[in-house]
């Protein structure tokens, strides 16, 4: 710990955090991202399933799903690959909430960015 953290922590004693309180404030913030990630999901893939009716003959609902299974996938293994690094210690909880809840948001942007219109 650096001595101004140290020097802050002692002037606030009250804004001194348990690892477990860290831990849930973490899995809370992933929590909300997942919630905003599955609403914009919800928008992007009815989104997708209006664009089939333009006739162009491609399944825009399917290849979006198709692509969110992989990605979910692909958020579990990053992020237990980023939390190993504290694996078995009380770190890796918030670890691997922090790399989910950022890893969801940037989803949630990319999502937003296929709500394209013709």
């Amino acid at each position: 710990m650096t001595s101004l953290a140290l020097a802050l922590l002692l002037a606030n004693p009250a804004a001194a955090q348990t690892q477990a309180q860290m831990n849930a404030d973490a899995g809370a913030a992933w929590k909300r991202a997942d919630a905003t990630m599955t609403a914009q999901w919800k928008r992007t893939y009815a989104r997708m399933k209006g664009r089939e009716r333009t006739g162009d003959g491609f399944a825009y609902a399917a290849a979006l799903l198709n692509a969110q299974r992989a990605w979910l996938k692909f958020r579990d293994a990053h992020c237990l690959i980023a939390a190993a690094e504290f694996h078995g210690g009380s770190l890796q909880p918030m670890a691997r909430a922090q790399c989910l809840a950022a890893i969801t948001d940037e989803r949630t942007r990319q999502l937003k960015g296929l709500m394209w219109q013709r």
